[in-house]
């Protein structure tokens, strides 16, 4: 029979059974995955009929032999022999890495690595010309030992050391086994590539000797001792563009950042030797600018007849904070492209290894790679590792691992580490590493384990704390000389050449040129956003908001007609009827109505929606429910998305509940939105304290990047904010941070009142030829407070107000004192005079904190001649909130006759106090206090 067939076979006895096993599992799967020798064994129990021996008998089979089987004496240590081979192959993949050599400077100690050793798989020396089967090795299925462990070491233990073993899909390792394994013996490295990663070489350390000799002293954060850095991009450039990448989107902090400017993206010298020597840029519109290795960079290369447009990031000295900024750029990127496969436009982020290991945004951003708001088809990461983190920290105080990549098993990446000192080794990785990456679409590591041959700066002096490694580094040759020395001997060039290349390349520099091959970007493609219709525009320029009533119509009857099928939760079902009878006028409109129809005007205008946040899609106080649920199966629908008739976008509307994270993802979504002017970017904060664990971005990026870049931005930000007498942690979105990084019109911080000012803000921030983020305070127990509601005309006759006067009721003749106050205060004012009866208080909303709106208030507070006590209320302490922000701004606005006065919580270190009475003993004496009211009255 088939199975005695089996039983026959002699080297398919007992020991050796569960790789037979796993051999078999493989071959179902994959049957090119065994070798020709197995698939064929495989076939043959078969026979092509699976009609009475399958998957499982066979499996039962090879258990039951691996239990049972009795092998004969003369070959029960073939099988010994045979297993313990097979054990090393597989050490070698999973520990290989730990034996490689990778430091330059030889000065690492590496752990040992047993499992390396033929003894602890029970071989020996004897055994180095017996042939054995290779298993699943990328390599013929019989060789000695001998020519199996030199393709192991070749392939692992060279200066190449690959972690990719704890990744479980099956797919990912076979392919990675292939192209790491398969390669032995073949040099597939051409002479023009090599002469080509020569002069890279030649370019890279000129650079920085020029700038040393030029710009004596001055910072420049020198790739010295990294120099192949430039080399791997620039062929990862290229590799990925023959490919099919037409946009490259870099991101990286400072290390090596004017090489990479100069040598990759194309920069011309001048420009960058003038920075040096402090000159004013010709970019009148920036208030601030930035150090010269901040700065980002535009340019264009020609490859194959195609042209590919790269992008370097501007960042920060928050090192990886751009990394998010970058794939939110990435993702818009490709959104605008229709690139649904992710392949068009290609991220690559440079990091340092001690902030790679040591920045929670990292973990962040490795999390978000797969998620389904936020994928971009993998990133391709690139470590500079100098070894040393920042100024003088050693590897041991920077990290608690081995290597500075751990944080990227997360996501099961693939991990290269590579000697930067054969640049050999490291074009081999990039192709590996960028052809996994459009294979698979996924993270991929590159792990650049290199030095840094000057200080932290150029002002620092690292052999202070690192005498040993300063010493190794001062005698040792450049990466440039090394691989030279090593070309001239391969006969491939001669010294005179290398000279040359040298001479030249200063030369070029000394003519001030453009020495690389991108220019900058000058053509226009349907993919390029032109962002001039955005600039020089002023923010109080008036835009017509208003939507018709058939409009209203029209739009609401698509968001509430719903598939017969599509059973809501009751709950849900009537927040949907209601609706209806808002569009129709039946009752009064609330905020998720008229934010929903905001939304929709909008992209029935072809603009497009994208809204995260972590519970957005719902919203979290159960006012939005932009997405809904079918009771019945659990399937989602989006109303939103039923209206969008652009076809050329990958989406027109994203509404996602993001990861459990602030500060990557309100980076990502800044990203998206400095990319995309056309899309109305919105980031929800949960409740609005939570966008504490995202101020970097905000410092960073969106309050002051128009100032140092130029980069406009119309990304908006819900942060619910309101005393409720929840604590210190769900009562405040922080008003005031936002408040003290206003100035020369760089964001909007507004604060809506009702569901009507929140349409027309929402309008206001995409019809207006004008980006600028925008700040929103939203409301959480307004959302279903029946005052805080609008009339349906207020949509269709009506625009955003900055400031709100009192209702036409108030006389304003007798009006003794004008409240001043933003938000939620609001009712709880209104509700306390209305029910003493007060005539001779109005109570007035300051809709828009910045710009302050001075003219309007002018105007307001000029309706009641008799009142000269002003007043600004609010909920949050003193030291808190708008007052300190805007008093300036109200002493401007009240004349000489005017008393200007605060009302409030007493100064806090707290934002809030976490015992609900305490809340409303203080909530209760402040509008007691603003209204004049006896300290018993309720």
């Amino acid at each position: 029979s088939r199975l005695e067939k089996f039983q026959s076979s002699s080297y398919l006895f007992g020991s050796n059974a569960p790789y037979v096993e796993n051999l078999y599992e493989d071959w179902l799967t994959t049957p090119d995955s065994v070798a020709p020798q197995w698939q064929q064994f495989f076939l043959s129990l078969q026979d092509g009929n699976t009609a009475d021996i399958g998957h499982h008998n066979i499996v039962e089979r090879f258990q039951r032999l691996a239990r049972l089987r009795p092998t004969r004496p003369d070959n029960i240590e073939l099988d010994h022999k045979q297993s313990g081979v097979l054990k090393l192959i597989n050490a070698y993949r999973v520990r290989g890495h730990q034996k490689a050599d990778l430091d330059p400077l030889g000065l690492s100690p590496r752990p040992d690595v047993p499992d390396l050793i033929l003894a602890a798989h029970d071989l020996d020396a004897t055994d180095l010309e017996n042939e054995f089967d290779s298993g699943s090795l990328a390599a013929a299925s019989r060789l000695s030992l001998q020519q199996i462990i030199d393709i192991c070491e070749y392939a692992y233990c060279g200066h190449i050391g690959t972690e990719y073993m704890h990744i479980t899909d099956t797919e990912q390792r076979r392919w990675l086994q292939q192209r790491l394994e398969g390669s032995y013996g073949e040099n597939k490295i051409p002479t023009a590539t090599k002469l080509r990663i020569l002069e890279k070489l030649t370019s890279a350390e000129g650079l920085e000797k020029y700038l040393h000799t030029r710009f004596t002293g001055q910072k420049r954060f020198s790739l010295e001792g990294s120099e192949t850095l430039i080399p791997f991009l620039n062929e990862a450039i290229y590799h990925n563009a023959e490919r099919g990448s037409r946009e490259l989107v870099l991101g990286m902090a400072h290390r090596g950042r004017l090489n990479v400017l100069v040598n990759i993206m194309g920069k011309p010298s001048e420009q960058l030797f003038n920075e040096f020597a402090g000159e004013l840029p010709d970019h009148s519109e920036l208030t601030a600018g930035d150090v010269k290795y901040h700065l980002g960079y535009s340019s264009d290369l020609e490859v194959s007849g195609e042209k590919t447009h790269l992008t370097l990031a501007f960042n920060p000295s928050h090192l990886e904070i751009v990394n998010p900024v970058v794939a939110g750029s990435t993702r818009a990127r490709q959104t605008r492209r229709g690139d649904i496969e992710h392949e068009q436009v290609l991220p690559i982020l440079l990091h340092g290894d001690a902030a790679f290991a040591g920045q929670g945004v990292v973990m962040e951003l490795f999390n978000m790679s797969q998620a389904r708001g936020f994928a971009i088809g993998g990133t391709l990461h690139v470590i500079i590792n100098n070894q040393i983190g920042f100024t003088t920290s050693n590897p041991l105080d920077a990290r608690s691992t081995l290597y500075c990549t751990e944080v990227a098993k997360l996501v099961q990446a693939p991990i290269f580490h590579v000697n930067a000192d054969d640049p050999e080794a490291v074009h081999l990785v990039m192709q590996i590493a960028s052809d996994f990456r459009i294979q698979f679409k996924k993270d991929v590591v590159v792990d650049l384990v290199s030095y840094r041959r000057h200080g932290h700066n150029e002002a620092d002096e690292p052999s202070a704390t690192q005498p040993l490694m300063y010493q190794t580094i001062k005698a040792k040759k450049t990466v440039r000389q090394l691989y030279a020395e090593e070309l001239i001997n391969q006969g491939l060039i001669d010294r005179k050449q290398v000279q040359a290349g040298i001479t030249a390349y200063r030369d070029a520099l000394d003519r001030g040129e453009s020495v690389a091959a991108p220019k900058h970007s000058t053509h226009n493609s349907q993919f390029m956003v032109d962002w001039s219709a955005y600039t020089g525009q002023e923010w109080d320029q008036a835009v017509d908001t208003t939507l018709s009533l058939a409009k209203i119509s029209e739009l609401a009857e698509k968001l509430t007609s719903l598939p017969a099928d599509f059973k809501l939760h009751p709950r849900v079902q009537k927040i949907m009827t209601d609706r209806q009878r808002m569009a129709a006028g039946e009752i009064p409109m609330d905020w998720g109505f008229a934010e929903t129809m905001a939304y929709a005007r909008l992209i029935d205008a072809d603009h497009s929606l994208r809204l995260v946040g972590q519970d957005s899609g719902r919203g979290t106080f159960f006012h939005r429910h932009a997405v809904l649920h079918n009771q019945e199966n659990a399937e989602t629908l989006t109303p939103l998305a039923q209206l969008s008739t652009n076809t050329a976008r990958q989406t027109s509307v994203t509404i996602i509940d993001s990861l459990l994270s602030e500060e990557a993802v309100l980076a990502f979504e800044y990203g998206y939105a400095t990319s995309d002017p056309d899309t109305l970017v919105i980031w929800e904060g949960q409740f609005g304290d939570f966008v504490n664990g995202a101020q970097v971005v905000i410092d960073q990026f969106i309050a002051s990047g128009e100032a140092k870049w130029g980069r406009l931005c119309g990304l908006t930000m819900f942060l619910p904010h309101g005393y409720e007498g929840q604590g210190p942690e769900h009562s405040s979105a922080r008003l005031e941070r936002f408040m003290q990084l206003c100035s020369h019109n760089n964001i909007q911080v507004c604060v809506p009142s009702t569901p009507a000012q929140m349409f027309h803000m929402l309008s206001r921030q995409m019809l207006r030829p004008f980006r600028k983020p925008l700040v929103v305070m939203t409301p959480k127990s307004l959302l279903r407070n029946k005052a805080s509601t609008s009339a349906l005309e207020y949509l269709t006759d009506g625009s955003f107000q900055l400031v709100i006067d009192d209702r036409p009721i108030t006389k304003k003749n007798k009006v003794e004192r004008v409240v001043l106050c933003s938000g939620k205060v609001y009712y709880d004012l209104l509700e306390a005079r209305d029910k003493a009866g007060l005539k001779d208080i109005a109570l007035v909303r300051v809709e828009q904190l910045y710009p302050f709106p001075r003219e309007a208030v002018i105007d307001v507070l000029s309706l009641y001649p008799k009142a000269n006590d002003i007043i600004w209320c609010q909920e949050e302490p003193e030291n808190q909130g708008a007052w300190y922000q805007i008093r300036h701004h109200l002493e401007a606005c009240v004349s000489k006759s005017h008393t200007l006065a605060y009302i409030g919580r007493e100064s806090s270190p707290s934002p809030a106090v976490g015992y609900l009475s305490v809340h409303l003993q203080e909530q209760g004496k402040l509008v007691r206090q603003a209204l004049r009211l006896a300290a018993g009255s309720k």
